[in-house]
């Protein structure tokens, strides 16, 4: 009766050993196999006052950080976008 005992239990610690070396063996395999992450695009860099510009083209409020800059006649402006900043140069140049 205990040599049975014995028994299973061991074939229960050998199948816990053989399931542990293939899970191993598998994500060895699969990191070779698997294609390499996309590259990461760099995030903008942000000002760390946080400073709010006004779009004079639309109104919209945009960090002036990552707003597109357009400078007319000595002054700097912000736009949200380079269709708000077509817009601003066009009525200018009317």
């Amino acid at each position: 009766m205990f040599r049975l005992i014995f028994y299973l239990l061991g074939m229960l610690v050998f199948i816990t050993l053989i399931r542990g070396v293939i899970g191993v063996l598998a994500r060895a395999f699969s990191s070779f196999i698997a294609p390499p992450p996309p590259p990461q695009a760099p995030k903008p860099e942000m000002s760390s006052s946080g400073e709010l510009k006004k779009d004079p083209a639309c109104g919209t409020y945009i960090s002036a950080a990552t707003s597109i800059k357009r400078t007319v006649d000595g002054e700097t402006y912000h736009f949200c976008s380079a269709e708000c900043r077509d817009k601003f140069v066009a009525a200018l140049t009317r």
